[in-house]
């Protein structure tokens, strides 16, 4: 979320569950209506939240960009997924975008937030893998979801039910008998939470480790130390002034600072800090090892 005032200003509105009396429909009509930004306006918006922490600029950025969320939610469709629940995890996306959205990188907003926005639409149904494994191609998810009815009133399919089912949907009597068998089956977790003070062996004990191959390691482990020793060495040719920009832009585990904070830092333009990182950072890219 972007921070509190912006989680209680729009959280509530637009990442919550659907209301009953509020169709998808409704919702997709309504933030079609919102209108799009200019640039100009889009930079100006952003530069105050940036530098005010102005939530109803925030929430202008968000709403005008609700309908690219609407769009991306549409490929993923396929998944079996609900598509409220999509474009719920995909306005998330899209307001952590707003809050790390640098307008003075160049690049319009929509560009940036389509990562963030793909981000947690592909967590959510990462989260939601059995059902991804249940029906994964077009016909198995049209068998999967005539399964899924007829089951709420049905036991276990007659070889009957069966072949009419296949003849319908034109897939044979195995493909019907074997999606149901999938349906009736139950996600096991390979790592239970067990807190009863007795050792227990999860299935995730037995899974084969990709780090046991002491070759695979080892290659791993000096390709790390190769590039910390490389960024290490980069850093060290650039100047004072510089390597504190690229760490405070680049390496920092906090918040990144910004073009402006970094100006009002050293006494000079945004402009200037900007070109000081792109040559550091050309300079950088010289001394690594690919």
């Amino acid at each position: 979320m972007l921070c509190k005032g912006v989680t209680d200003s729009m959280t509530q509105a637009m990442t919550l569950p659907f209301p009953a009396a509020y169709s998808l429909d409704s919702y997709i009509q309504t933030v079609n209506r919102y209108p799009l930004l200019s640039q100009e306006d889009e930079q100006r918006l952003a530069r105050a939240w940036h530098a005010h922490q102005d939530v109803e600029a925030a929430r202008q950025l968000v709403l005008s960009h609700l309908r690219v969320v609407v769009s991306v939610s549409r490929h993923y469709l396929g998944y079996g997924l609900p598509q409220a629940d999509l474009i719920q995890e995909g306005n998330v996306g899209l307001m952590k975008a707003v809050k790390r959205f640098d307008p003075d990188r160049g690049v319009r907003l929509v560009s940036f937030a389509l990562h963030w926005i793909r981000a947690e639409i592909h967590e959510y149904v990462l989260r939601n893998w059995r059902l991804v494994k249940v029906a994964t191609t077009k016909a198995q998810r049209k068998l999967f979801f005539n399964l899924r009815s007829l089951k709420q009133s049905l036991n276990t399919l007659t070889i009957e039910q069966a072949d009419a089912m296949a003849r319908e949907l034109n897939v044979s009597r195995k493909d019907v008998l074997e999606m149901e068998t999938r349906l009736s089956g139950h996600d096991v977790s390979i790592d239970p939470s067990v807190d009863d003070g007795e050792e227990t062996y999860s299935p995730l004990a037995y899974l084969a480790s990709p780090d046991e191959n002491p070759a695979q390691r080892l290659e791993r482990e000096q390709t790390e130390r190769l590039r910390r020793d490389g960024l290490a060495n980069a850093l060290e040719n650039l100047d004072e002034r510089s390597r504190h920009i690229i760490k405070a832009r680049w390496l920092t585990e906090g918040e990144a600072a910004t073009l402006h904070e970094l100006a009002a830092q050293y006494g000079v333009s945004a402009e200037r800090i900007r070109q000081i990182e792109a040559r550091a950072l050309q300079k950088m890219r010289a001394v690594m090892p690919e």
